[in-house]
């Protein structure tokens, strides 16, 4: 008997009818198969924050926060005072912030991963984001970052990310993945209003014509060096890495998202047959309007609906427990047969 039939019997002779547990089922089946046992475990759950600033939010065109609140966010990740901190605590997951690009020199000793490719990238409404050489740089960073992690002991981890102006950068990528319109994928971001919503729109539709983003064949390396940040193409390095590792992936939010699919493409160059979403667990379905279609495009199924849209890896904190509920019915709920319960005809 395969291992995919090994572990559906497991669960189906649980003390519960078939499927009573929902989506937790599905998750106990992909953990089994990623970790190839019938016992899976969810071992020091670990999220890291990307940080990173954009050439195009300098001026605010496409953002109504200013630029400054990128590093800002980061010393208070260090504080401990933003949701993604309360979160990890609350559900006792390791938290790393990893300064990808931000416009500041933070000291030496601020105890963030210092992994800085660039004081931000430049503005993409007008020229590439980034060179070919810093986005390879980036992704590498991305993979030895998750490596140390896995080496550590973690064998699941979630990715957030904090930027601003990086829901920009996430919808260019949607469109040039999904092809679909670009009014279908550009969102409020952190809280546009009508106006900033169409100026971003049209801001980003130059950007998308400047780069010839509709029918042409670019390597993964090639969209994120014209319209990519930083925390985008390290993530998307940090995605491969993990997946070659065979850790878990839980993906969060609308940006996180973007980077998987730039992940996706780097991995079937590398690897034609590989892929990546066999190790995805899709944390929630956020309120950006983009993110549902992009989930469709990836034919991914969310565990939560919560309507957020705050970005860090919010989302993956909050489905982390999920992911040890289903391990745990898995390994500790009684059988018809243990439990001396009987099963229907």
């Amino acid at each position: 008997m395969h291992l995919q039939q090994q572990l559906q019997q497991k669960i189906n002779n649980k003390t519960k009818p078939p499927g009573a547990l929902g989506l937790l089922e599905t998750i106990a089946l992909q953990t089994g198969l990623i970790q190839q046992t019938l016992t899976p475990q969810i071992k020091k759950p670990t999220i890291v924050v990307f940080a990173a600033d954009h050439g195009i939010a300098a001026d605010g065109k496409v953002n109504p926060y200013p630029q400054a609140v990128t590093a800002q966010m980061v010393l208070n990740f260090v504080q401990g005072g933003a949701a993604i901190n309360v979160f990890c605590k609350q559900n006792n997951i390791e938290l790393l912030v990893a300064d990808a690009g931000v416009n500041i020199v933070f000291n030496s000793g601020t105890p963030i991963t210092h992994a800085k490719v660039a004081m931000g990238t430049a503005d993409y409404s007008k020229q590439p984001a980034m060179t070919l050489e810093q986005t390879a740089q980036a992704i590498e960073k991305g993979a030895a970052i998750v490596e140390a992690i896995f080496n550590s002991g973690c064998n699941c981890i979630g990715f957030g990310e904090m930027g601003i102006g990086n829901t920009s950068s996430a919808a260019l990528i949607m469109h040039y993945y999904t092809q679909l319109p670009l009014a279908q994928c550009v969102g409020r971001g952190t809280g546009a209003n009508d106006a900033q919503l169409a100026n971003k729109l049209q801001v980003l539709e130059q950007a998308a014509t400047l780069h010839q983003l509709i029918n042409n064949n670019y390597s993964a390396e090639t969209v994120l060096s014209k319209i990519g940040g930083f925390e985008i193409a390290m993530m998307a390095g940090a995605f491969v890495k993990a997946w070659q590792l065979n850790m878990i992936l839980v993906v969060d939010g609308f940006i996180t998202t973007a980077a998987l699919l730039n992940a996706k493409q780097l991995l079937q160059q590398q690897q034609a047959d590989a892929n990546i979403l066999t190790h995805c667990i899709f944390a929630h379905c956020s309120g950006e309007q983009g993110h549902e279609k992009m989930l469709q495009h990836l034919q991914a199924t969310p565990l939560l609906q919560l309507g957020l849209r705050l970005g860090e890896g919010t989302g993956a904190a909050l489905a982390m427990p999920l992911l040890q509920a289903a391990t745990a019915f898995l390994n500790e709920m009684a059988s018809f047969e243990s439990a001396g319960i009987s099963n229907k005809e």
